[in-house]
């Protein structure tokens, strides 16, 4: 019924391009991980003077993301949103091919261009936002909320 639902509303135009699709009847070994419970990648750059993403992403709790955050290397930058780390289970970050399974994350620096690769499981439902510390700007904030 869910899938249904879901092909319905994708069809219609009115589904989100960041929902996941409707999570798996049976996870079997995989669990929440399994392929059928990923949701579309997110992608967010750092760049000077440029904005973070394409809009707001809604997020599906229970659904399995990937966020790709890519800096250009334009200028030092971080990325702030301790709430909606928090907000996540982290299975892994992984920078050049390095993986860190976190317990906790509060902000990622880069100092030069690069791509570091967040995969989690959305958990706690409510809105978000992720940031560049210190700038006020509308366009260097992504909101994110997890239904």
């Amino acid at each position: 019924m869910r899938r249904l639902i879901f092909v319905a509303l994708t069809g219609l135009g009115l589904a989100t391009p960041g929902i996941a699709a409707p999570l798996c009847g049976e996870f079997g070994f995989a669990g929440l991980l399994a392929k059928c419970n990923r949701g579309e990648p997110i992608e967010i750059t750092l760049s000077a003077g440029k904005p973070l993403g394409k809009g707001p992403v809604t997020l599906q709790s229970g659904a399995y993301y990937e966020m790709r955050i890519t800096a250009d290397g334009s200028a030092e930058l971080a990325l702030t949103g301790a709430p909606f780390f928090r907000a996540i289970w982290m299975n892994e970050i992984v920078i050049n091919g390095i993986e860190v399974r976190p317990m906790a994350v509060d902000s990622l620096e880069f100092d030069e261009a690069g791509t570091a690769t967040l995969s989690f499981i959305a958990v706690k439902p409510g809105s978000y936002e992720m940031k560049i510390p210190d700038i006020t700007g509308d366009s260097q904030k992504v909101l994110i909320s997890i239904q």
